[in-house]
Formats: structure tokens, C-alpha cells, sequence
């Protein structure tokens, strides 16, 4: 049987680069022509139309792969307007063709707030989790994928979730040093002034026998 990952989560949580991840093994078919540019808009991914009506998967060619990725955020934007996508009436046509499992993507929450008002104007993720909430309670297999795990551990992280999805991930494949090469986060990240735990664990070290 054929198989399709859906990855989703809230706005900014790392749909790009994983969709650029997992674009990177020959027998996926997925969003492969963002791995041509740094970015794109989500227009551009494969089953973006079938987001909007999800019986154009009828008229999908499925011979193209036995694996698929397709990715969408919650919300995401239509003709300039936040919405939520129909997962029930996507999953169910999907699974008419092939069998399908749950990739939930995450980034630290604060992050996440900050980007979302930066770009969206607003915070979105609250929006997100009601919706995860609902997902994780469907029969299909679901996981759960972070981007800081992503930037910190790289291919080993890449080999653990091959093996947790039981999924083709290109985890060697060089284009990875250059999708992993900034970590999204950095530019969110500031030095802090000395907390007063820091004096707290500065003595405990230093008193420390060990």
C-alpha cells in the first residue's frame, strides 16, 4: 500500500525545512522544488490546491511514488485569510489511495508567539493546539518532530525518526549541511542580564566535590 505523511503544526514550527528534509530521498515524492530556493510560498507545495478541495486527489497520478509528503500548517493563508485545514475530508480521500500517518511538528512555544505576531500579526498557536488535540485522537498513526532536535542533533536525529515513521529519509544526503546551516531560532535569541539563579549555580559548582 502507498503511504502519505501529512506534517503539520503551528504557523512557523518548521514546515519548510522539514518538507525540504524529507524532499531529499529519490523515492519521496514531496515539495522537492523548495530544495531549488531558500524559500517559497506554501502555494507551491504539490497538494496545496487539494488542501483547498480535497477531491482533486482523485485525479492525483499516484503511480509518480509509493511515498508522499504533503505539509500544512494550522492555520495557514488562503486569499489573505487564516485558515484551517480540512483535515477530515483531505485525510479521508487520502486514505481511499494510500494509508496515512500524522507528523505533528513543534518549536519552542515563546518562538514560535514572538514569529507568529512578527509576521501574522497575531499569535496563532493556541489555534493550532485545539486542532492537535482533535488529530491526536484519530485512529492514524501519529508523531510528534521538533525543529530544535532537528538543528541540534542533525542526521542522528534523521535516523531516529526514519525508524519511528518506518520512513525513507535521505539522512545522509550532503544538501542537509546547507538546509540545517541557520538555525531558525538564532535571530529570535538575545545574552540575558545575570539571573540570580546563576550566582545560585556558580557556588554550587564550585562547592561541589565532584
Amino acid at each position: 500500500m502507498k503511504q502519505m505523511l501529512i506534517i503539520t503544526g503551528p504557523q512557523g514550527s518548521g514546515n519548510h525545512v522539514f518538507s525540504k528534509v524529507f524532499a531529499l530521498h529519490d523515492k519521496v515524492f514531496g515539495w522537492s522544488s523548495l530544495n531549488e530556493t531558500y524559500w517559497e510560498g506554501h502555494h507551491h507545495e504539490p497538494f496545496a490546491d487539494m488542501w483547498q478541495d480535497p477531491e482533486l486527489l482523485r485525479e492525483f497520478d499516484w503511480t509518480q511514488s509509493e511515498y508522499f509528503v504533503t505539509s500544512v500548517s494550522c492555520p495557514y493563508v488562503y486569499d489573505g485569510e487564516q485558515t484551517i485545514p480540512d483535515y477530515t475530508s483531505f485525510i479521508q480521500e487520502a486514505t481511499n489511495h494510500c494509508d496515512v500517518q500524522l507528523a505533528i511538528i513543534g518549536r519552542d512555544q515563546n518562538i514560535l508567539e514572538m514569529q507568529q505576531k512578527r509576521v501574522r500579526g497575531m499569535h496563532t498557536t493556541p489555534i493550532a493546539m485545539e486542532w492537535i488535540k482533535i488529530l491526536k485522537q484519530t485512529p492514524y498513526p501519529t508523531h510528534f518532530l521538533s525543529q530544535e532536535l532537528l538543528y541540534m542533533y542533525k542526521e542522528k536525529y534523521l535516523q531516529s525518526v526514519a525508524k519511528q515513521l518506518n520512513w525513507p529519509v535521505a539522512w545522509w544526503n550532503e544538501e542537509l549541511d546547507k538546509i540545517l546551516k541557520e538555525d531558525a531560532n538564532k535571530k529570535y535569541i538575545s545574552p540575558v542580564k545575570e539571573h540570580w539563579l546563576d550566582k545560585e549555580v556558580k557556588k554550587a559548582i564550585k562547592d561541589s566535590k565532584c
